[in-house]
């Protein structure tokens, strides 16, 4: 016969409730107590039955987190960091990634729900907001990462695309570029609109002209950037600095360049954005844009955490500075 809670109970001298702490990390414990009740429950090969206390107290302790690719560095230190800090307030997390795709991220979001989850991360670049409307009528905590809908009253964590993009490329112009490329995502996607945006800023201040054949749109990962850089290093006339906005795009201009036998930075410098782990194992180690990863998981989470426990009620919109992180990718002209 499988033990029961009240077993735990009898066994440990303490009262039900007490195991039911510990079972749902809530509630003021002594460690010494939280420790010998894992350990009997551990002994008596007790597990509590999760569906059943999901009905009684209409909590899964399950969040959602949707990204759309976790072999990217950015989305996988992302969610390690959510890992933690959810692990930290007593909640598991479901991740699903998206591709970006409107229809997986529709299917996802209905998964989420039908598996009663407590609260939804979404760090996707899928516009649906009519999902999300739905989820907000229903009620069910949501948290958007890097991305806004202007429409629905959602919290929200963003990093100032804007002033990466700009610090970027003045980077680049005090270094006496003046012919600098950008490799960019989809413009579907806030974030691509606003890094695009301070790249042209920047341009302006120093009186360089903004031109459209300096601008190439591309997919996500180091092979589309070495493919679009390679359409600039083709080109009649080679830039003399290129700003990947993301890593992996970075990555895939210096594999570009090396292909063709330029030397980075000596005649081609290379910016990236995000500052994920690859920045710093490749040769030569990538300038790029820092977002503070771990503080946006951990606020993402404490805002997701705060709104389910009815701590926070009214919306808020959180914004993160990126910071420039120089190494040696990038050189004077």
């Amino acid at each position: 016969m499988k033990p029961t809670i009240y077993d735990v109970a009898r066994r440990a001298g303490v009262s039900i409730a007490t195991v039911s702490k510990v079972i749902n990390r809530n509630g003021k414990i002594s460690e010494r107590t939280r420790e010998k009740i894992v350990h009997i429950m551990a002994e008596m090969d007790y597990f509590p039955n999760l569906v059943a206390s999901a009905l009684s107290s209409k909590k899964t302790n399950m969040l959602g987190l949707l990204l759309p690719d976790i072999s990217n560095p950015y989305f996988a230190e992302m969610s390690r960091h959510m890992e933690d800090r959810a692990f930290e307030l007593g909640y598991h997390i479901v991740i699903c990634n998206t591709d970006n795709r409107i229809d997986k991220e529709s299917d996802y979001l209905t998964f989420l729900q039908q598996k009663g989850v407590d609260g939804i991360l979404l760090a996707t670049g899928a516009a649906h907001p009519q999902s999300l409307e739905t989820l907000s009528e229903k009620k069910l905590p949501i948290v958007l990462i890097a991305r806004e809908v202007p429409q629905l009253p959602v919290n929200t964590v963003l990093v100032d695309d804007f002033r990466g993009g700009y610090a970027a490329t003045e980077h680049l112009l005090q270094n006496g570029h003046r012919d600098i490329a950008i490799i960019v995502e989809s413009i579907d996607l806030a974030s691509s609109r606003e890094r695009l945006q301070g790249y042209r800023a920047a341009l302006a201040e120093q009186r360089c002209p903004y031109r459209e054949d300096r601008v190439v749109v591309s997919d996500f990962s180091i092979r589309a950037g070495m493919e679009a850089a390679g359409m600039l290093l083709d080109g009649p006339r080679q830039p003399t600095a290129i700003f990947a906005c993301n890593d992996l795009l970075a990555i895939g201009t210096v594999q570009a360049a090396r292909s063709r036998g330029l030397q980075v930075p000596e005649q081609l410098s290379v910016v990236g954005f995000d500052d994920t782990f690859l920045a710093t194992v490749i040769d030569p180690a990538l300038t790029t844009v820092g977002q503070p990863i771990r503080e946006i998981a951990r606020q993402a989470v404490d805002l997701l955490h705060r709104q389910m426990t009815g701590e926070e009620q009214a919306k808020q919109r959180i914004v993160l500075l990126p910071e420039l992180v120089v190494r040696n990718s990038t050189s004077p002209v």
